[in-house]
């Protein structure tokens, strides 16, 4: 199984294009997954560089309804015909960064027949599972601080009922695979062990900790701690300023997730 980054915001092949968003391709045998489409359709020509027909994926997921992870839906949908989209219901709220719109911007009716929505876990496959539902076991694990819903413009507190994420289990272990943590990496962690009493070999994807206070940061981390992870590739809103300080208080192989990176899942190697 690979796990291969189509967009992130760091980059240092000069043939591929950054951006700040998140896509990752999840090859499962026959399965292809796409875990969010970044914030334009940049994604789909790394894709066609790193030698991916995007036109073969099968399923995207969709980890919430901001821009930076949706945004490149409506050029996916132009080179691929078939993929169903999996997204709750509520990722297509007005969402906003204090009054500025960050939300989906596509007009849903164009991707309607396309959709599937999550409301309970779904399985994409043998080993890959949506799970819709994240537990905010510790609150100081939320990210939620100036991000807002329009509700005909009475501005709710937007705490991310959207978000979902992708748990991947090969009886040996567990991946776990996050767009932006809103409801808190450790809860999503703590929500997929739940489920499954194995180790975690990976935690894929963005902490939400940059511009973080560097104590809330590192309360963040030693939560981390505790549940003994193999790898953590961090990507898009961590931060990469946060790289070392993971390193420095946690055990596990921890490795910036960028632009072009693959890992093959079992292997313990990563390109």
């Amino acid at each position: 199984m690979k796990i291969i980054t189509l967009i992130d915001n760091v980059v240092y092949d000069k043939y591929l294009t950054g951006e700040h968003g998140f896509s990752l391709l999840i090859e499962d045998g026959k399965e292809k997954i796409l875990f969010d489409t970044g914030q334009s359709g940049n994604f789909i020509c790394n894709a066609k560089i790193l030698g991916i027909d995007i036109s073969q994926v099968n399923s995207v997921v969709i980890s919430h309804g901001h821009y930076d992870h949706t945004g490149g839906l409506l050029e996916f949908i132009k080179f691929n015909k078939k993929a169903k989209i999996y997204i709750k219901r509520e990722a297509f709220y007005k969402k906003c960064k204090d009054k500025e719109f960050i939300g989906i911007s596509l007009n849903k009716s164009i991707i309607e027949e396309k959709i599937i929505y999550t409301g309970k876990e779904i399985s994409l496959s043998e080993n890959i599972t949506i799970i819709p539902d994240i537990k905010i076991y510790n609150e100081i694990d939320t990210h939620f601080e100036s991000m807002f819903i329009n509700d005909n413009n009475n501005y709710i507190q937007d705490k991310f009922e959207d978000e979902q994420f992708l748990l991947i289990n090969n009886k040996k272990g567990l991946t776990i695979i996050s767009g932006c943590s809103h409801r808190g990496i450790s809860n999503i962690i703590k929500t997929a062990t739940s489920k499954f009493n194995l180790p975690i070999d990976y935690v894929i994807g963005g902490f939400h900790l940059k511009n973080e206070k560097k104590q809330k940061v590192r309360n963040i981390i030693n939560l981390l701690k505790d549940f003994k992870i193999k790898n953590i590739g961090v990507s898009h809103c961590t931060g990469i300023e946060y790289l070392q300080l993971i390193k420095d208080l946690t055990t596990a192989n921890v490795f910036y997730n960028y632009t072009g990176n693959v890992i093959n899942l079992g292997s313990d190697k990563i390109i």
